[in-house]
């Protein structure tokens, strides 16, 4: 990281943190972020779900919500990006304050609630997406909804016209009662509403279901089967946890959702078991902030992996630096391609 990079990240750290988030977004819509592209080499070049990666790297939801830096994003080194979430109707979310920086811990609580201008709106703005970028929506549900399950439908039917992917997500902790959507029949009905919205698309999509870190054997047993049987394309494991284990910062009793580094073992924890579990390619989330621990989710069994905290601490060009890390650790390992990486080391995680 340059110095100006340097002073930029502890400008931002003087403002609130979603007031330094949205600093952040006017920053790139500015054009103040890199231009290079995405990282790429024949070893990084990667095929998940059907779809042609330049790197692994993908940027997770919630650092873009409301789709309003898809071009400078797709400037960036990310071989893939994720927006949202979004719900059907615009929602203000939970009140403010509602994300904190735990800096001693080199991560974040949000409880955001999914806040967002709504399908309608950032379908418009994906009708505007930069060509050649992967961009997937991340799919929510409105707090107050009669039928959370079938928002989920009704989102991918608004947006699904201009993505390469779109994400279940079940497993924010911010929305009261969403996660009991988890359970087994739950899920099943709720999936097979999407599945059926999606079969009614000019051109489906590929369909990822989001899992939380904090499931149970038998829970992620369940999830596992249910996502086979429903012919989703894969499981990004994982969404933040409600755990606090071990945390030093002043923060760290705040409700919501735990993301950064004290995540990364629990969620490599539950993808090298979910690939046990279950043949669907997996995306590691959860902790990353190296190449090296994006290396440990591929040997773990993730087949690409996204970030979203560790940029709070990194900046931007903290995805390039992870990508062209990743390249050197396959090479030094002796692995042609991503693909060849993918479990090798998961036993280390069971």
């Amino acid at each position: 990281m340059s110095l100006i990079e340097s002073a930029g990240l502890a400008l931002l750290h003087r403002f609130d943190p979603e007031t330094g988030h949205g600093l952040a977004m006017r920053a790139l819509q500015a054009g103040l972020g890199p231009r290079s592209g995405p990282v790429t080499s024949d070893r990084l070049r990667t095929t998940i779900a059907g779809m042609s990666l330049p790197n692994p790297v993908g940027l997770a939801a919630g650092f873009d919500k409301n789709a309003t830096v898809l071009h400078p994003l797709s400037r960036t080194g990310f071989g893939f990006l994720e927006v949202g979430a979004a719900t059907p109707r615009p929602q203000p979310g939970n009140p403010k304050p509602r994300l904190f920086r735990l800096s001693e811990d080199r991560a974040a609580i949000n409880r955001f609630g999914f806040n967002n201008d709504g399908a309608v709106a950032i379908a418009g703005r994906l009708a505007q997406r930069p060509a050649g970028a992967v961009i997937g929506l991340n799919l929510g549900a409105n707090k107050d909804s009669a039928d959370r399950a079938a928002d989920f439908a009704s989102v991918l039917t608004t947006c699904g016209g201009h993505l390469d992917f779109a994400t279940v997500n079940v497993s924010s902790p911010n929305t009261e009662k969403l996660r009991d959507l988890q359970g087994k029949a739950a899920l099943s009905a709720l999936l097979a509403g999407v599945m059926a919205a999606n079969d009614k698309l000019a051109r489906p999509l590929p369909i990822f279901l989001k899992i939380a870190p904090d499931l149970t054997e038998a829970e992620l047993e369940d999830v596992a089967e249910v996502a086979t049987l429903s012919g989703l394309a894969g499981i990004i494991a994982t969404n933040t946890t409600l755990a606090r284990d071990g945390l030093k910062s002043a923060h760290r009793d705040e409700k919501g959702g735990l993301s950064g580094a004290p995540l990364f073992e629990k969620s490599t924890r539950v993808l090298a078991r979910l690939s046990t579990l279950t043949p669907l390619p997996l995306i590691g989330v959860g902790g990353i902030a190296t190449a090296e621990d994006a290396y440990a989710k591929i040997r773990a069994g993730a087949s690409a992996v996204q970030l979203y905290t560790a940029l709070v601490y990194g900046g931007i060009r903290l995805a390039a630096e992870i990508a062209l890390g990743l390249d050197r650790l396959l090479a030094r390992d002796g692995f042609a391609s991503v693909a060849e990486a993918v479990g090798t080391g998961r036993d280390g995680w069971l």
